[in-house]
C-alpha cells in the first residue's frame, strides 16, 4: 500500500512535467508556423554602388550612390517599424563587391532581396521607373514593388523586365532590382534630390514588400477587378537579347586580330573598376 501511495504522489509531478513539455512543443510548432507563414521574413536591402563606385555615367552631376543609400535607409526604418528583420548590404558610403552582396543575401533562408538603383542614360530625355527580376519565383515580388512604385511616382512606367544582372542571377532567394528614375533626366533628378520624394519611394517599395503575397496568379482575375489583389505584371524578357549580344561580341572578337603591341597596351591598363563592371552588368 505504501508503494502504491508513493506512486500516486509522484503522478501529479509527472503530469506537470508532461504539461510543460507539451506546452513547449506547442510553442515551438507555433513559432515554426509563424516563420513559415512569412511573418518573420528577413528583407535584405542592397543600396547600389558606394565608396569609390559613384554609379551612373561619367559627368553625371547627382551621385547615384548617395540617392540609393538614402532610400535604402528610409526603407529600412519603415520595414523595421512593420516588424520585419532588416539586413543592409551597406549602411554607409562604403564599397561592397557584388559577390559579397550576393553572399549576404544567400546567407538568409526565409528572406527576400531588394536592390535599389537609379538609372542613367546619355539621352537626357530618357526617364521612368523599371523593375528587374530573373528567377520565376521573384516575379510576384517584382510585380508588387513595381505596382506601387510606378503607380506612386510622377515618372513614366517602363515596365517589369527579366534580365540576368549578377545580383539577381546569383541569389537563391526572391530578388528584385528597382530603378527609381533617371538621374540624368533633369526633372527626375530634381525629384530624387528632395527628401519628400525619396521618402515616397521608400514608402512605395515597403508597400510592395508588404503586398507581395497578394499578387494574383493570373493577369486577368476577378479579385483584381474587385481590388483585392495586385496584378501579376507582364514583363519584357531581355535575357535572350543579352545572350545574342554576347554571342555576336564573341564572334566579332574571334575575327579581329590583335597585335603584340595592343596586347601589351591592354595589359598595362588598370583593371576595370567595379563601377564600370556594374554599369555594364545593368546595361547602363
Amino acid at each position: 500500500m505504501r508503494r502504491n501511495f508513493s506512486q500516486l504522489r509522484l503522478l501529479p509531478a509527472a503530469l506537470s512535467i508532461a504539461t510543460v513539455v507539451s506546452a513547449t512543443s506547442s510553442a515551438a510548432r507555433t513559432s515554426r508556423a509563424s516563420q513559415n507563414s512569412g511573418s518573420s521574413t528577413t528583407v535584405v536591402i542592397d543600396a547600389g554602388h558606394g565608396g569609390h563606385d559613384r554609379g551612373g555615367i561619367p559627368g553625371q552631376s547627382v551621385a547615384e550612390k548617395e540617392m540609393t543609400l538614402d532610400v535604402a535607409q528610409r526603407l529600412k526604418s519603415l520595414l523595421a517599424t512593420s516588424g520585419y528583420r532588416v539586413v543592409m548590404t551597406r549602411d554607409s558610403d562604403v564599397f561592397v563587391p557584388l559577390p559579397t552582396r550576393v553572399a549576404i543575401a544567400n546567407s538568409y533562408g526565409n528572406a527576400i532581396f531588394v536592390c535599389i538603383h537609379f538609372n542613367s542614360a546619355k539621352r537626357m530625355g530618357a526617364g521612368g521607373i523599371e523593375t528587374y527580376f530573373y528567377s520565376r519565383d521573384s516575379l510576384p515580388l517584382a510585380s508588387a514593388i513595381h505596382y506601387y512604385v510606378a503607380g506612386g511616382a510622377p515618372s513614366s512606367n517602363r515596365g517589369v523586365r527579366r534580365r540576368g544582372f549578377y545580383v539577381l542571377r546569383k541569389t537563391t532567394i526572391p530578388a528584385v532590382l528597382v530603378e527609381c528614375g533617371f538621374l540624368t533626366n533633369p526633372t527626375e533628378a530634381a525629384y530624387a534630390q528632395t527628401t519628400s520624394y525619396r521618402q515616397k519611394l521608400a514608402e512605395e517599395i515597403a508597400a510592395g514588400i508588404r503586398g507581395r503575397s497578394s499578387v494574383a496568379s493570373t493577369l486577368n482575375s476577378a479579385q483584381i477587378a474587385a481590388g483585392e489583389s495586385i496584378p501579376l505584371q507582364s514583363y519584357i524578357d531581355q535575357t535572350k537579347a543579352r545572350s545574342s549580344d554576347r554571342s555576336r561580341s564573341k564572334r566579332s572578337s574571334k575575327k579581329s586580330s590583335k597585335t603584340k603591341s595592343s596586347k601589351k597596351k591592354k595589359s598595362s591598363q588598370p583593371a576595370e573598376s567595379e563601377a564600370n563592371a556594374t554599369q555594364k552588368e545593368r546595361g547602363d
